[in-house]
C-alpha cells in the first residue's frame, strides 16, 4: 500500500498483519481523492475506522492542513503513527484510539468541525448509520462538508440519514463510496 500523490507520493505504508484490519485499496483511494480534489487541500479531515491511516494520510499528502484519525486497535493506531512519522504528518495529524461512538462524543465536545469525513467501517456490522447520526448531533461536518461512506457494493448505507444526504455513489468492484452532504444550505 502506497500513498498515490501530493507530498509523499510513493512512500509504502506498513500494515498490521492478519485479517482485522481491512485497508482501502490504492484504485479506491485513488478514485476517492480524483472526486474530492477540490475540497481537499486547505481541508479539515476526519478519518474514522482508520486502520492503517491511509486514507488520512493521503489526504494530507494532497494538502489537508489537519487530519484526526480514530482507531480502537492500539495495535493498529501505532502502525498509523508509525506511517505519519514516516511521511512526516505527525505535526498535523492526531490519533484517537477510541471506540468511534465516544470519538464522536469527545469531538463535539471540543467543537471540532470538519471539511471532509470518511467513514470506512467493518463491512455488513451496521455502523454506518448510528456513525453518521452521531456526526450530525454533534456538529461535527461543516456546513458544506462531505461525507463519504465506504461499504461493500451490495450493502450500500441509506440515500438519507437525518440531514445528509447521498448525491453520488461509485463502485469499485465489491467496493461501493458513497458521498453525503446536508440536504439544505447551510447545514
Amino acid at each position: 500500500m502506497r500513498i498515490i500523490a501530493g507530498s509523499a507520493r510513493g512512500r509504502t505504508l506498513k500494515s498490521p498483519k492478519g485479517m482485522s484490519t481491512r485497508p482501502t485499496t490504492d484504485r479506491v483511494r485513488e478514485a476517492l481523492f480524483n472526486i474530492l480534489a477540490h475540497q481537499v487541500p486547505d481541508s479539515k479531515f476526519l478519518d474514522l475506522f482508520s486502520g492503517t491511516g491511509a486514507v488520512a494520510i493521503e489526504a494530507l499528502s494532497r494538502g489537508a492542513a489537519r487530519a484526526v484519525l480514530v482507531e480502537k486497535d492500539r495495535s493498529a493506531a501505532t502502525i498509523i503513527l508509525n506511517n505519519l512519522k514516516l511521511c512526516g504528518f505527525s505535526e498535523k495529524a492526531q490519533v484517537l484510539v477510541l471506540d468511534v461512538q465516544r470519538a464522536i462524543q469527545t469531538l463535539g465536545k471540543k467543537k471540532e468541525v470538519f471539511d471532509l469525513i470518511f467513514i470506512d467501517p467493518p463491512y455488513k456490522h451496521g455502523h454506518e448509520v448510528p456513525t453518521m447520526e452521531g456526526i450530525e448531533r454533534q456538529g461535527l461536518l461543516s456546513p458544506h462538508g462531505t461525507l463519504v461512506v465506504e461499504s461493500n457494493k451490495s450493502d450500500l448505507p441509506p440515500d438519507l440519514v437525518g440531514r445528509l444526504a447521498a448525491y453520488r455513489r461509485e463502485k469499485y468492484g465489491d467496493t461501493a463510496l458513497t458521498f453525503y452532504r446536508y440536504d439544505s444550505p447551510g447545514g
